[in-house]
């Protein structure tokens, strides 16, 4: 059998082509979503409709049951635990959101909360 040289180069192209792509296909994963970015989003489905999208509690349900600014140094003050306490148990009026979002996302609202310090 006789090979052109144009048959060997695409040969040996594709025969060092074939394992490059292949490790590439294996380690490759699909990007990651923040934690932080997942904790942004469920404080506007769950929390900005009281608290306010800057946190501030300054919305109509905000400002009729005087719940406090998330960005305020008394709330900032409170460590991580205290913070997921109330969120993952609730406090007065606020429901807690341990069942439907789970420990972890409620932690991430906690991430999502100690961005908004003032």
């Amino acid at each position: 059998m006789d090979f052109s040289m144009k048959q060997v180069i695409k040969l040996v192209t594709v025969a060092l082509a074939v394992p490059v792509l292949a490790a590439t296909l294996l380690t490759w994963a699909p990007p990651l979503v923040s934690a932080e970015a997942d904790g942004v989003a469920d404080f506007k489905a769950k929390c900005a409709s009281c608290h306010g999208a800057d946190g501030k509690g300054a919305t109509p349900v905000g400002k009729a049951l005087k719940i406090r600014d998330l960005s305020s140094t008394e709330v900032q003050s409170q460590s991580d635990d205290e913070l997921l306490n109330v969120i993952a148990k609730g406090k007065g009026k606020m429901p807690g959101y341990e069942k439907t979002l789970g420990v972890d996302k409620c932690k991430e609202l906690v991430a999502c909360i100690r961005t908004l310090k003032q």
